[in-house]
Formats: structure tokens, C-alpha cells, sequence
């Protein structure tokens, strides 16, 4: 089977995406062949339309083909309460379950010294003017429940702190649904702090 021509660059390529191992991209790229010819043409032609004119927003950071996301720009929802999350993904996820209609800051990562990330890779010189600013009420820390994440939320924490901003982290724990002797022990503590007043 050829593997240098431009089959095997295709199956290579599509490697690059999450959890897409050689078998997998394999059978994509058959099948795009095989199958959906003109699909694929539309998937190129939206992918080089989307790295061409997708930017970052000026405000929140999170993908836009505007100078300020859909989000920002709506005057609806309340600009003094923001929400800190580590990517764009996690905005969606966010606006999607819950009734949250404050405005987004996107970090695109979380503080990894290791891989030299700082507070400058991650726009927080830009959070700090915001809070500087006044404007803003509350900071909600929705960074991940990992080393990491909880390093990054107590950083920005102790930047709000400075600029006398109040910072809240939502609550981890156990799901909806779950039972007790299935929760690992990790989950259970952060559960158990994070008890609030019942009724």
C-alpha cells in the first residue's frame, strides 16, 4: 500500500485530529474517496474558510470571525460577571446547560510551567485590565477539576482578590445520577467541602 503518495498524506493528516488513531483515519479517508467525493470538497473549502477568517475576540478570546463574539456583543446579557474557562469548547458547554448569561474570558490552556505556559500565553494581563476597570462584579472560576486547572483558578483568584473583584469556583463533585460506592475518593472530598446549606 503506497504511503508516501497522496492517499497515505491524507491518512497521515487526518491523524493530526483528537482521538484519531492511523485505522480511523484510514477509514475516513476511504470513505471521503469512496462515498462523498463532494463532501469532502465542502469539509476543505469550510476548514481553509474557517483558518483563513476565524480570529480571536477582543474581549473574551474565544473564536470569532468578528472583532467581538456573538456573546460580547450582546446587550442583553450581563457584562459585570465572567466566566473563566480553558477553552471555547467549554463556553459552549457551559451556555448550553445552564441559564449562565454573563460574559465568557477564554484561556485557550491552563498555567503549565512545564510546557511554558504562563499568564501571558494565557491573556491574563487582559483579565487584569478588565477587573481593573471597575466594571466587573463577580469572577466564576470554571477552570478543569485537574492540578492544573486548580493551580490556574488559584492564580486568577489572587488576581481578582487584588483588584478587589469577588471570585467563585464552581462547585465539583458528585453527578446527577451517580451512586456513592462508584465515586473515587478525590471526588467525594471536593463533594464534601464543597457542601452548601440544604433548603
Amino acid at each position: 500500500m503506497q504511503k508516501n503518495g497522496l492517499l497515505g498524506q491524507l491518512i497521515q493528516n487526518l491523524c493530526i485530529l483528537p482521538g484519531v488513531g492511523p485505522k480511523t483515519a484510514q477509514r475516513m479517508a476511504f470513505y471521503l474517496l469512496q462515498r462523498n467525493r463532494n463532501g469532502a470538497k465542502i469539509l476543505a473549502e469550510s476548514l481553509l474558510n474557517a483558518i483563513e477568517n476565524i480570529g480571536h475576540c477582543q474581549q473574551c478570546r474565544t473564536f470569532t470571525e468578528h472583532t467581538l463574539c456573538e456573546i460580547c456583543a450582546d446587550n442583553s446579557r450581563d457584562s459585570s460577571v465572567i466566566c473563566i474557562v480553558e477553552s471555547p469548547a467549554d463556553s459552549w458547554v457551559i451556555d448550553l446547560a445552564t441559564v449562565f448569561k454573563g460574559h465568557y474570558f477564554v484561556l485557550h490552556g491552563r498555567l503549565s510551567p512545564l510546557d511554558g505556559i504562563g499568564p501571558d500565553q494565557l491573556g491574563l494581563d487582559l483579565l487584569e485590565q478588565r477587573l481593573a476597570s471597575g466594571e466587573i462584579k463577580e469572577l466564576i472560576l470554571a477552570t478543569n477539576s485537574t492540578v492544573e486547572g486548580e493551580a490556574t483558578a488559584y492564580f486568577i483568584g489572587e488576581i481578582s482578590k487584588k483588584n478587589h473583584v469577588p471570585a467563585t469556583r464552581i462547585a465539583h463533585g458528585v453527578p446527577m445520577g451517580g451512586e456513592l460506592e462508584f465515586i473515587d475518593s478525590s471526588t467525594l472530598s471536593h463533594a464534601f467541602n464543597g457542601r452548601r446549606q440544604f433548603t
